[in-house]
């Protein structure tokens, strides 16, 4: 059984039961978005970032703790995924500072 996950104040993970309930939390962005950093101004516009989320849904599917974060490095593709809030907040300031100095 698929389980669906929200954050609590302290961003912690907890198990929503309630479809609707969990649609409606997970509608709005600011709910999902962990961090977002622009690392590159391209002259095209297209500007390179790092964003990191929180994906709501499981993505371990070996077993074992929750996989519930993802951080994404525009510039490379690169798609990390992560267990904890505080892991993919340290991975994504590791990634920002990683692609402002390859500039």
């Amino acid at each position: 059984m698929i389980q669906r996950y929200i954050l609590n104040d302290e961003h912690e993970p907890v198990v929503e039961t309630d479809l609707i309930k969990w649609a409606e939390w997970f509608e709005d962005v600011e709910n999902r978005r962990v961090a977002w950093d622009v690392t590159t101004n391209n002259p095209d516009g297209n500007d390179d970032y790092v964003s990191t989320v929180f994906l709501g849904l499981d993505h371990n599917f070996f077993g074992g703790p929750p996989i519930l974060f993802e951080t994404l490095v525009s510039a490379t593709d690169e798609i990390t995924r992560h267990y904890t809030w505080w892991e993919a907040i340290a991975f994504h300031d590791q990634a920002v500072m990683a692609q402002r100095a390859s500039v």
